[in-house]
């Protein structure tokens, strides 16, 4: 796991009190922007005081990577930081867009249209790791800009925002472990490949079912079976962000094999599909099923016992970090980016057994 900031108790999740920054080492050193940063810091943060007379007006930007209710928690967070950071001297705005279609051509269309509009720094989750550096960097260049929930480390983006998406999925690869102690045949689904989280929680499930202990320099291949003598993974299933098509996926699984054991739904919509798909076939309680976030489905499945469990983010703090840290930036504020450049809001595992003091956590934060 990345050493870095971390995030471990505070609003939403992990308790409604006050939030305690932890560091790693005592000698953590704050990293200076790189005069392109800093330029694109000190303009932005201009722009908005003559904007908005006597008071400041810090207008910023939180942008997803599609529709899901994992991001309706995160705008929430982001609605909290709104209202908790406005005072006296600033007004804080905050602008939540959801890409509809969720593709890099929207996504990109958004970002543009935010940027021509004023907005002064951006918070995003890139749906294409790598291929999106271009446009970051270029975007780097005129406002402050971090990356939340998916990585790209590739490019100047000036902070990542997120949990270790590896150590997230070695907790769902444990999950299916304790449900298969037998081992058995894994099904895997998720939306796409090139986000930066995908791979990464991905290869964590595939690392614990093959008995590997840390991630490699390479993903494992998408196309092939992947196998040892316990666990035989026998597909990773795409859906590009589409239930619809998830719920397929999840079908076409279960037609190919009679036998499958487990299936594993890493994004937030991908258990409730799962779930569809397996109840159709009236195999509940037959094949154990293992799920990313805090969707309804997927919790009330972990109460009926048809549901083995499912590991969470903390979507609220991705989006009340993001505005205060793109906040603190444009009041000057450099220190606010860690030395390593990486904010770490640590993910959990959800079962039976702290379902309640969970889902209380959740209805609670959604009600405020």
């Amino acid at each position: 796991m990345r050493a870095g900031v971390v995030w471990r108790e505070g609003r939403g999740f992990w308790g409604m009190g006050s939030l305690l920054l932890w560091l790693f080492a005592a000698n953590l050193t704050v990293a200076a922007l790189q005069p392109s940063d800093e330029g694109a810091v000190q303009v932005a943060a201009k722009d908005g005081a003559a904007r908005s007379g006597g008071k400041k007006t810090l207008e910023v930007a939180f942008v997803t990577n599609q529709i899901a209710n994992f991001w309706n928690i995160a705008k929430a967070g982001c609605e909290d930081a709104e209202a908790e950071l406005s005072d006296d001297e600033y007004d804080v705005i905050v602008r939540v867009k959801f890409p509809d279609p969720a593709t890099v051509t929207r996504q990109k269309q958004d970002v543009e249209d935010l940027l021509a509009s004023g907005v002064q720094a951006i918070a995003i989750s890139p749906i294409s790791a790598d291929d999106q550096v271009p446009l970051l960097n270029e975007w780097a260049r005129k406002v402050p800009l971090l990356t939340h929930d998916s990585d790209s480390p590739k490019s100047n983006r000036l902070v990542y925002i997120g949990m270790d998406n590896y150590a997230a999925g070695r907790m769902a690869g444990e999950m299916v472990k304790k449900a298969l102690p037998k081992g058995g045949k894994v099904a895997l689904f998720i939306g796409r490949l090139e986000q930066d989280n995908s791979k990464l929680r991905r290869q964590g499930v595939i690392d614990v079912l093959m008995g590997v202990d840390e991630l490699g320099e390479t993903f494992s291949p998408v196309d092939e079976v992947i196998s040892n003598d316990t666990y035989e993974i026998v597909g990773t299933y795409l859906d590009q962000g589409s239930s619809d098509v998830a719920l397929r996926k999840a079908e076409d699984a279960l037609s190919a094999y009679s036998d499958l054991a487990a299936m594993v739904g890493l994004f937030e919509y991908n258990p409730p599909e799962i779930i569809k798909a397996v109840e159709k076939r009236r195999k509940l309680n037959q094949i154990a099923i293992i799920g990313f976030d805090e969707n309804n489905a997927t919790l009330t499945g972990i109460r009926e016992g048809y549901v083995a469990g499912t590991v969470v983010q903390n979507p609220y703090e991705y989006g009340f970090q993001s505005v205060r840290v793109l906040t603190e930036l444009l009041k000057g504020n450099k220190d606010i980016i860690p030395a390593n450049k990486y904010i770490d809001i640590p993910p959990r595992a959800v079962t039976k057994e702290n379902l309640d003091e969970y889902w209380d956590e959740l209805r609670s934060l959604m009600a405020r």
